[in-house]
């Protein structure tokens, strides 16, 4: 069984960004490494992740919400409907054999702080997260200060530069 990659990332970037072309690149990177792909299901960088894999023959879960009454992006294989926002995020990381974290704003920040907790507090088992953007990097290098004056972990995302480095992790790791 192939293993699922949950991205998380803004729904703001339209096709011509520099984010979408990145996320679109990563979906595609990682459907032709047989990876599956679950996202969030609308638009920005969940979409341009889903385009990706879907484009390369990969398997894409959308995981939506009810009330939010939004249609999900068109490159989906299964979608996952939950009732709200925290339900969502639950569903992504069950789902995620593995996270990535791209460009986003403050529900981005909100799924890579639900992911990083799960991890630090052990609330299931270890599975890799990954961040890409200097913004993440720089938050990451941030906590992970705090997490050391409280000797805690400060291992549990990796920062990577590529889609390529993001890849070549996720084939160790998994």
């Amino acid at each position: 069984m192939n293993k699922t990659i949950t991205i998380f990332g803004s729904a703001v970037p339209k096709n011509d960004d520099a984010q979408y072309r990145f996320a679109y690149q990563l979906g595609a990177l990682l459907a032709q490494n047989g990876f599956n792909i679950c996202t969030g299901g609308y638009s920005g960088i969940m979409e341009a992740a889903s385009k990706g894999a879907y484009d390369n023959g990969g398997f894409v879960y959308g995981v939506t919400i009810e009330s939010w009454n939004k249609e999900p992006n068109p490159y989906i294989t299964v979608e996952v409907r939950e009732q709200l926002l925290f339900d969502r995020i639950t569903k992504l990381l069950e789902l995620g054999d593995a996270y990535i974290v791209l460009q986003g704003g403050t529900g981005t920040f909100l799924e890579i702080a639900a992911v990083w907790e799960f991890a630090n507090k052990n609330l299931q088992s270890p599975k890799p997260i990954i961040c890409h953007s200097q913004m993440w990097k720089e938050i990451v290098d941030v906590l992970n200060k705090q997490m050391f004056l409280e000797k805690r972990r400060t291992d549990l995302i990796k920062c990577c530069e590529s889609d390529e480095e993001i890849v070549e992790y996720l084939k160790l790791k998994l």
